[in-house]
């Protein structure tokens, strides 16, 4: 007779937030309003779209190099060193199947069964089965929220025991829209050099910045290098979600184990869509750019419009496409608020708890996810919800 795996069996169960929910109303022809899932409205530029044609009626349709395209990894190379002042070898950069893909294969090579990982709460909580999935215990450590959820050096080691293997950090963060400081990222640094650890660091929302806020990659602070793996993709700047395209950066000494879990996952990445990569890193910013001024536009409104609906009080986020409202002065959790915006106005929000329990005061709403017009509709609509309670 058949049985599952352990890391099937042993983990915990994936957790879909309000996707199921949502996809029942869905099927029953309800006008939904999609503000919880972390996808980009925006179509992806077309000289990337081109780009990747042009390679397939080109005839790059066969095997190619198992750690990515060589002239891609040499432009990476040049971002990474230009933009988030890490200094790499183009043989220090892996091209995967998405971050998701990158982190899992930092996990996979790094932890054992009876290691530790440290996971900043409010949590991303895409990382957590794979975590589990290794053998490896996921430990919570709060960030201080009574700070706008900033990175606090005492809460963190104060969950750091001789099992801990590494941190995993989010930035910008996903929930919150927080883009760290340096001196929050030097504090991070400094236990991680103190403790023997290895970073994890999720930079998927990097180029999505507000108002003047700084992006620091943890990578390019002094003794870092060679202790972090630093994962991108082209899922969000690029509007490039279903390409299902990324990168991470690391030390040579870390490579064979991360190609070891690659290689035998998936080979390599698909070889024409990589021309495509390598049109969206060396092609105009301004592309770029423009889909960020959008959900910027698109962020004042929903902080301004949040912030006069009753019991809701909306800090601004400093990048990513998420904001992140304290709603504890309804009276709701979390999830009874996204359940019933869901239920009462037909707007999609994710719960705040799914994050962890930190966040179940709050529910995050995704800006990046609509037109601005579709945004208005589903602020009217949650409005019209909040300030009848």
């Amino acid at each position: 007779m058949s049985r599952f795996a352990r890391r099937i069996t042993q983990t915990s169960e994936k957790n879909y937030g309000m996707f199921q929910k949502a996809a029942a109303k869905s099927a029953t022809g309800a006008d939904l309003i999609h503000l919880e899932l972390g996808r980009p409205c925006h179509d992806t530029p077309d000289h990337i779209k081109q780009a990747t044609i042009k390679a397939l009626l080109a005839g790059k349709v066969h095997y190619s190099d198992l750690q990515g395209e060589l002239p891609l990894r040499q432009a990476l190379q040049k971002k990474l060193a230009e933009y988030n002042n890490i200094d790499v070898t183009a043989g220090e950069i892996l091209i995967t199947n998405g971050l998701t893909q990158a982190s899992y294969a930092a996990f996979m090579a790094l932890l054992d069964e009876g290691d530790e990982a440290i996971l900043l709460e409010p949590f991303y909580p895409q990382h957590v089965n794979k975590i589990e999935m290794t053998g490896a215990k996921v430990v919570l450590a709060p960030l201080d929220r009574d700070a706008g959820f900033s990175i606090r050096k005492d809460l963190i080691e104060a969950k750091i025991t001789k099992n801990t293997r590494m941190i995993v950090l989010v930035n910008p963060c996903n929930p919150t829209g927080r883009v760290y400081s340096r001196a929050e990222l030097q504090d991070l640094a400094d236990l991680a050099i103190k403790h023997d650890l290895i970073v994890v660091s999720d930079e998927v929302y990097e180029q999505i910045l507000f108002a003047g806020a700084e992006h620091i990659s943890i990578a390019s602070l002094p003794g870092m290098k060679e202790r972090t793996i630093t994962m991108f993709a082209f899922t969000k700047a690029y509007a490039m979600d279903g390409w299902r395209l990324g990168y991470l950066a690391a030390d040579a000494a870390l490579m064979p184990g991360l190609m070891k879990i690659t290689m035998n996952e998936v080979t390599h990445v698909n070889t024409f869509i990589q021309d495509g990569a390598l049109a969206a890193v060396t092609g105009p910013a301004s592309v770029m750019q423009d889909m960020v001024d959008d959900d910027q536009k698109k962020r004042d409104l929903v902080v301004r419009r949040l912030n006069q609906m009753a019991g809701v009080t909306c800090a601004m986020p400093e990048g990513t496409i998420y904001a992140f409202p304290d709603i504890s002065a309804t009276g709701l959790t979390s999830q009874q608020a996204a359940d019933a915006l869901l239920d009462k106005a037909n707007v999609v929000v994710e719960a705040g708890g799914f994050y962890g329990p930190l966040g179940d005061s709050h529910i995050r709403v995704c800006f990046g996810s609509q037109s601005y017009q579709r945004i208005e509709e589903g602020m009217d609509r949650m409005a019209g919800f909040f300030n009848a309670l």
